[in-house]
């Protein structure tokens, strides 16, 4: 009989990272602190699928987006023939749930979410296919308070997060009869200058020629400075509504730099917009983004509905937090449980239970392929897991009730062991590491006893 071909290793898909156990730190203490000035400002959690009807983007993002011609996962069900997409982006969608649940019926609503999004373009630093947000949206507020609400939000995002450098863009785009007067006057500019107009330019020239002031191109740049600015255009209850988020955020004490050629990728946006922007993450500086986005909830099929919100990726957000040199490594746990013998290994199943009543983490060590179980080699898993204590049973300490109990990280005590009777060892423990979390403020992450 022929010798069986190995199998050949499947990978993950490209551009869809996986995020592995050395990172997670990183991820709960961006996650836990996210959520608690979330929560601090009246913000309640909605989560929404990953897969949507086609048409909610369609609609909610622009026929003419880059997004919905070309970065779009979308398929047909299969089993029914729905057309469907994973989400690209989360404001459309949550949207849609407050439509369909008539969640602002009692008044207005402040919700966020977090997840994954899909995009199909070419994976970069910062920007990859499967990729996560972190966004807010406030659905049924008027005013520029709300706005300005959302940005001092996010600056204490970056305060609790330690991160620096990170600046503030803002800008109004107006109201719809504004855009349309200031985009006839683009078009016929940039129908002036068709000579220096790129592809891209040229296929976006009639159906979202305000996408052309954002272009990359260096040699579009001096013709692009020249256009007319839609600041210009601007009404008197627009310029009103500028002037008061710009007001509260001087008032807040948060500098801001007015960039007039600052527009949002999707369609649904109107008066205030703003990024949020670092220079220490080469060309994908933005990693923030939002703004007012009044007229979506009328394209849904809902009544007119004032909403302002924003976006930001995670991805790049974790890299300037590693950027900043600070260590984000957490201890796998508190305890790792040593034993030895039948009779050890049933008291250690319920000591460690006992400890995990106590709010403490605990390892208690199993079995596995390749690994004696010798005290010897128990000792090094324990060591590698970064507790700060082993607890250890044998078949003597099971005979007199006791256990031997090894400070992991104490220089001073490493060589000690100290013997605790049975019923003791929750208590001699959370005091040894409640004491020595008194004395030691520089943890990053903290258990939560």
């Amino acid at each position: 009989m022929s010798e069986q071909k190995k199998l050949e290793k499947i990978v993950g898909v490209k551009g869809m990272p996986d995020i592995l156990p050395a990172d997670a730190p990183l991820w709960e203490l961006f996650d836990n602190t996210v959520q608690s000035v979330l929560k601090s400002y009246g913000f309640q959690q909605i989560r929404t699928p990953i897969v949507e009807p086609t048409a909610v983007f369609a609609r909610g993002l622009g026929e003419v987006t880059d997004i919905v011609e070309k970065e779009m996962y979308s398929f047909v069900d299969a089993m029914n023939g729905d057309n469907l997409t994973l989400r690209p982006e989360s404001t459309a969608g949550v949207v849609r749930a407050v439509l369909e649940h008539n969640l602002t019926y009692d008044g207005p609503k402040r919700l966020w979410y977090a997840g994954q999004m899909f995009r199909h373009e070419r994976p970069q630093r910062g920007r990859y296919r499967q990729f996560h947000q972190v966004g807010a949206e406030a659905i049924g507020f008027t005013g520029p308070d709300i706005d300005a609400e959302m940005i001092v939000m996010c600056q204490r995002m970056w305060d609790d997060l330690g991160l620096q450098n990170i600046r503030l863009e803002l800008n109004s785009i107006g109201d719809a009869e504004e855009r349309h007067r200031h985009r006839a006057d683009l078009i016929a500019y940039f129908e002036q200058h068709q000579d220096v107009l790129d592809a891209d330019a040229k296929r976006r020239l009639y159906s979202n020629p305000l996408r052309i002031l954002d272009t990359k191109n260096s040699t579009m740049q001096e013709m692009v400075n020249g256009a007319p600015k839609l600041i210009d255009y601007l009404g008197a209850e627009s310029l009103a509504h500028f002037e008061g988020v710009q007001g509260i955020l001087r008032h807040a004490g948060i500098p801001f730099t007015i960039n007039p050629r600052l527009v949002r990728g999707m369609d649904y946006y109107n008066r205030t917009v703003f990024e949020w922007i670092t220079d220490q993450l080469g060309s994908q500086g933005t990693v923030c983004g939002g703004g007012r986005y009044d007229p979506l909830v009328e394209m849904f099929g809902g009544k007119p509905t004032p909403a302002c919100g924003f976006a930001m990726g995670v991805e790049r957000l974790l890299d300037l937090m590693k950027a900043s040199g600070e260590q984000f490594a957490r201890n796998q746990c508190d305890v790792y449980l040593v034993h030895q013998g039948d009779s050890a290994q049933l008291q250690a199943f319920v000591l460690a239970e006992r400890l995990r009543d106590a709010g403490l983490d605990v390892v208690l060590h199993c079995a596995s392929a390749g690994s004696g179980g010798s005290f010897k080699s128990q000792m090094k898993r324990a060591d590698a897991s970064g507790a700060a204590y082993a607890v250890i049973l044998g078949e003597d300490e099971v005979a007199q009730g006791i256990a031997s109990i090894k400070a992991l990280r104490d220089a001073e005590h490493e060589n000690n062991q100290t013997k605790v009777a049975f019923d003791a060892v929750v208590d001699f423990v959370v005091d040894q590491i409640v004491g020595a979390d008194e004395h030691d403020h520089s943890e990053h992450i903290h258990y939560h006893h």
